[in-house]
């Protein structure tokens, strides 16, 4: 239990104690506040709310509780003004601290909150014969760090990747594969030949618009199962998937499913009839729909006039699927924001189909990646190949290592590890919904706010702990070790670990974790220029040493949440 959550059931005790029962201890943890100056404390508690029930001024009333609250870690209770503030004995606090994290290591922030539970989360999805564009890795990574926080708090996720694998397009690039395409050439480069081939497919179906017949021709005989359509299908597929695994493997990220769209093609019949059996459907101007007219939404649309089934229908099998397969406890959805109203539309469908479940169901929309402030476009040339930009950094980074630090032992891997967590770390830090402005200096720098500095930050104090030739060993009060309020400053941040976890877990929002670890690394490199860590005296030395090495294991684990590593040296 954190420091902030015993001083919370200590106040609703004592509050309980004189008869007012309904300040629990989650109320009273929402309303402990942290001062702006230490110098006020380290905890604060406003007495406002309290007024009422005791009918008396708010002041009063933190004088009188101040006399009834006693905790073994707090050195004092000061009452200012309507608030009682909270002075932690910070020799204690800090002892204590370090020594939780340096034996509890990597587990440290961990609860069994999801008690096991599995949590899919749909993720990445890039579309198959595409390239995979920086706008694909705001759904990867942002999806991929929620998986780690999930796991971090208990819960099983499952990583699904929902490949864009079915539509007219493939009876297209069919069309124009058996009329242009070289076998030997899409082998060499499946994305790039296959992209290709489609920009061909359209601009010669300017001047000959039978190909587009052709190509809704050749799509029907993939539906209908054709076996050379089905073949030249699970090529593509194939080759794409191949050449998109190169780029999750780049980057750490592996899936549990890569069932696309049509995984999903033999379970629609089977939405449409349940939607029927409940007496959901109704036509509108020839297509079958689900009036959501009591949320004041459009209603949605299951089948077209011509009975072609749509997105919604294939989300819907999905959900049904993933449901029965996984027994989930939350299922989330990590999807741009423009697919806003498809997935309130589809969850209301689910609901009014009498599934409780669906309230489990969780959109986790997103801002865009923009370039010069411009959405990036395919068709307008401004598309940012993710492939290219991961290869571009590693290059910059290796660059600035062979420039600063020439005889650094693993190189290449160092640069890996550098340049594509500055890809990952510039999307995370900000907040998900928020665009993101694609910044080659805003992301590879090794000072403010990037992973490069986080790093650097691990690294640093990875060769503190050799100069200090660190022994590992039980944490105790040395005297003179821990004094500072550089020293207090670390410690304070090191203690918001867990509850940040929380925070990131409750709101889908991995930026919590990205703010967090650029605070932890400000403070230790402000701790590391004012304190004296090597000292003289043996026993204050490897004193500091073990709070270093407590910092160390939560930049890391930090880091690792967010999908990034944590290198020794750079």
């Amino acid at each position: 239990m954190s420091y902030k959550q015993q001083v919370a059931t200590h106040i609703s005790q004592v509050l309980t104690q004189i008869g007012i029962e309904d300040f629990t201890e989650e109320r009273v943890q929402g309303m402990l506040e942290t001062p702006p100056n230490p110098q006020m404390g380290d905890l604060a508690f406003p007495c406002f709310q309290l007024a009422k029930s005791l009918r008396k001024a708010p002041p009063m009333i933190a004088q009188e509780l101040s006399d009834k609250i006693s905790l073994p870690f707090l050195k004092e209770v000061q009452v200012a003004g309507a608030y009682l503030n909270f002075f932690f004995d910070q020799e204690e606090v800090v002892v204590s601290c370090v020594n939780t994290i340096l034996t509890e290591g990597a587990t440290y922030g961990s609860s069994q909150l999801g008690e096991g539970k599995r949590v899919p989360i749909d993720l990445s999805a890039p579309n198959i014969a595409k390239p995979f564009s920086m706008g694909h890795l705001r759904s990867t990574v942002i999806g991929n760090a929620l998986a780690n926080i999930m796991e971090k708090q208990g819960y099983k996720p499952v990583r699904i990747n929902h490949l864009g694998d079915w539509g007219t397009q493939f009876g297209k690039l069919i069309v124009a594969y058996k009329k242009w395409g070289n076998e030997e050439k899409v082998k060499a480069e499946p994305i790039k030949e296959l992209l290709t081939l489609y920009i061909k497919f359209h601009e010669e179906a300017e001047s000959d618009p039978s190909l587009e017949d052709q190509g809704r021709e050749w799509f029907k005989k993939l539906e209908d199962g054709d076996q050379e359509a089905r073949m030249l299908w699970q090529w593509f597929r194939d080759e794409s998937l191949q050449e998109f695994n190169k780029i999750y493997e780049l980057m750490g990220i592996s899936f549990d499913s890569t069932n696309g769209e049509a995984f999903y093609n033999d379970k629609m019949d089977r939405v449409v009839d349940l939607l029927e059996q409940k007496g959901l459907l109704s036509e509108s101007d020839g297509a079958m729909v689900v009036s959501l007219e009591e949320y004041d939404m459009p209603p949605c649309l299951i089948k077209k006039s011509d009975g072609a089934t749509l997105y919604a229908t294939r989300d819907l099998a999905a959900a049904l699927y993933r449901h029965e397969n996984y027994d989930f406890a939350k299922a989330l959805y990590v999807v741009g924001g423009e697919q806003r109203l498809h997935f309130q539309q589809f969850i209301k469908v689910l609901q009014k189909m009498g599934y409780d479940w669906a309230k489990e169901m969780h959109h986790i929309p997103f801002g865009m990646m923009l370039k010069d402030g411009k959405k990036m476009s395919t068709r307008k040339g401004k598309l940012v190949l993710l492939e290219e930009v991961l290869s571009q950094a590693i290059e910059d980074v290796l660059k600035v290592i062979e420039e600063k630090n020439p005889n650094l032992a693993n190189k290449e891997a160092i640069a890996r590890q550098v340049g594509v967590g500055a890809v990952i770390f510039h999307d995370l830090k900000n907040y998900r919904l928020n665009d993101i402005n694609f910044s080659w200096e805003d992301m590879l720098t090794f000072e403010g706010e990037t992973g490069p500095y986080v790093q650097y930050t691990h690294a640093r104090g990875c060769s503190l702990l050799k100069k200090g030739n660190y022994k590992k060993s039980e944490v105790k009060a040395v005297e003179g070790a821990f004094e500072g309020a550089e020293t207090w400053a670390v410690v304070t941040t090191l203690l918001q670990f867990p509850e940040v976890i929380e925070k990131a877990g409750d709101q889908f929002d991995p930026s919590q974790i990205g703010k967090y670890v650029i605070d932890l690394a400000q403070s230790f490199n402000k701790f590391y220029a004012h304190v004296r860590i090597l000292a003289e005296d043996e026993d204050v030395k490897q004193a500091r040493l073990q709070l270093v090495e407590a910092v160390l294991i939560v930049l890391k684990e930090g880091l690792r949440l967010l999908g990034l590593q944590a290198p020794e040296e750079m």
